[in-house]
């Protein structure tokens, strides 16, 4: 096989043996190991010896005739490095906010922790106290997040023969916290009208299209009044208004979906009255992303949009997410006693020494947010016996097996058919759930004996399918 070990520090005299020394004797690294195809050469220093040189001269041959070979000296670049260098600059999102999300994951859980640490050396012992220090810090679901980030990066380095191995997908001692199950808790009737008056009367129609309809919250404030079918009774979901940075754009529903919302004629004469009194406004924004397109595609995708909002700020543009929740959303729960008062910080105003500004800081209460109309909306549906199919598809899931993982406790009785079947069967019971007759069609009644609850709603023997 090619490949063969240098001795730098002597050659062959006369006799054939390595005793002459050469003009490198005692100067660097002794044996260097090259010719093999593919593969850089390598130096070992007399303390690894000829013994040293032999073992990787046999790996690499090895290595390199099954196209396997991987240089260990390549992992030795800090995770920074690569991140910023390799991994990052190839990454490509659609959406300018997921991006930004990951970039938070990375630059503030990952290499501030183990960013100069070589690629090669992160293995369980590393994992291991990293992940002790982001669950002392952070929630379940975001240290699995974080975890799975580090994960994407480390097989990146092991698809580009920087690494032999990425231990964040072999370990079985180390692993992080599960996700936690996500369980929605819906609001009763009295709590969402509670609320409701203690709102400013200018934001109560995005209450009631939250519970009325099932949106999220961008989704109330990016529909506009072509929005609303009036005729149909249905609200056409077509975009939402996101923060980006700090400016805000149209864009797509979550999903990238849009839908079809149908809702009750009092929802619609809410919006009619809230119009009469408060007009819309035309509202001009960014689709997508507020950066300037460097490519034709880009400009024209990012090319900005205007619409006709039912709902606006004060001076007429589109609501902020945060400014609507701490100036209206969290008062009026506080209002209705919900909530507790929130902190007030002084903060000085960066270029005014000696002044101040005053900053409210809310608890953070999941079960209080804007998104409990929303659950409250699919309480309702699935409470009245909607298809859980078709109250996915108002809630613009990907698929219907979400709404039930997230919904299934509010469907009624999800225990007590259950328990009652298993009871009959237990018994004997030999009644029956049917399919559905045809039109029309005549089915025989159990007799009392087999059916207790006849004696009630006995109707001669016969009952008509339509009845």
């Amino acid at each position: 096989m090619p490949g063969y070990i240098e001795d730098r520090w002597y050659k062959k005299g006369p006799d054939g043996k390595r005793t002459v020394p050469t003009d490198r004797c005692n100067q660097g690294k002794r044996y260097r190991v090259a010719g093999i195809p593919g593969v850089r050469n390598r130096s070992f220093d007399k303390l690894t010896g000829l013994d040293g040189a032999k073992a990787w001269l046999a790996k690499a041959q090895h290595e390199s005739a099954r196209g396997e070979f991987i240089d260990p000296r390549d992992g030795t670049m800090p995770l920074r490095e690569y991140v910023e260098e390799h991994w990052w600059p190839s990454q490509s999102y659609p959406d300018p906010i997921t991006k930004s999300t990951v970039k938070s994951k990375v630059w503030n859980h990952i290499l501030t922790h183990l960013g100069s640490k070589p690629l090669n050396s992160i293995k369980t012992p590393q994992l291991r106290v990293w992940l002790k220090t982001l669950n002392a810090k952070l929630s379940a679901g975001t240290v699995n997040d974080v975890w799975g980030t580090l994960s994407a990066i480390l097989q990146a380095a092991v698809d580009d023969e920087r690494i032999t191995k990425n231990y964040c997908r072999s370990q079985k001692t180390v692993r992080p916290p599960a996700r936690p199950e996500p369980r929605a808790t819906a609001w009763s009737r009295e709590r969402v009208f509670l609320v409701r008056s203690h709102l400013d009367p200018r934001v109560q129609l995005a209450l009631d299209i939250g519970v009325g309809a099932g949106l999220r919250q961008g989704e109330v404030f990016g529909l506009s009044v072509e929005d609303v079918d009036h005729d149909a009774q249905v609200i056409h979901v077509r975009r939402q208004v996101k923060k980006v940075g700090s400016k805000l754009v149209f864009a797509l529903p979550k999903g990238r979906k849009t839908r079809s919302v149908p809702v009750p004629p009092h929802l619609l004469q809410r919006v009619t009255e809230h119009l009469e009194r408060w007009p819309a406004q035309v509202v001009t924004l960014p689709w997508g992303d507020p950066e300037q397109g460097e490519t034709e595609k880009e400009l024209k995708e990012r090319a900005p949009q205007t619409f006709a909002l039912l709902l606006t700020a004060a001076r007429g543009g589109a609501w902020r997410r945060d400014y609507f929740n701490d100036c209206y959303w969290k008062p009026a729960l506080e209002a209705a006693g919900l909530i507790a008062p929130p902190k007030v910080l002084k903060r000085p105003i960066a270029g005014k020494p000696g002044m101040f500004r005053t900053v409210k800081r809310y608890a953070e209460d999941r079960e209080m947010g804007f998104h409990s109309l929303r659950h409250t909306f699919a309480s309702v549906q699935l409470d009245a016996r909607e298809n859980p199919v078709a109250v996915s598809k108002w809630l613009g899931h990907a698929d219907p097996s979400i709404t039930l993982r997230i919904y299934a406790h509010f469907m009624p009785e999800a225990d007590g058919r259950g328990r009652t079947a298993m009871q009959n069967w237990f018994e004997g019971e030999t009644k029956k759930i049917s399919p559905v007759a045809p039109q029309g069609a005549k089915v025989p009644v159990p007799s009392p004996a087999a059916s207790p609850e006849a004696d009630a709603e006995e109707t001669g023997g016969e009952v008509s399918a339509t009845s």
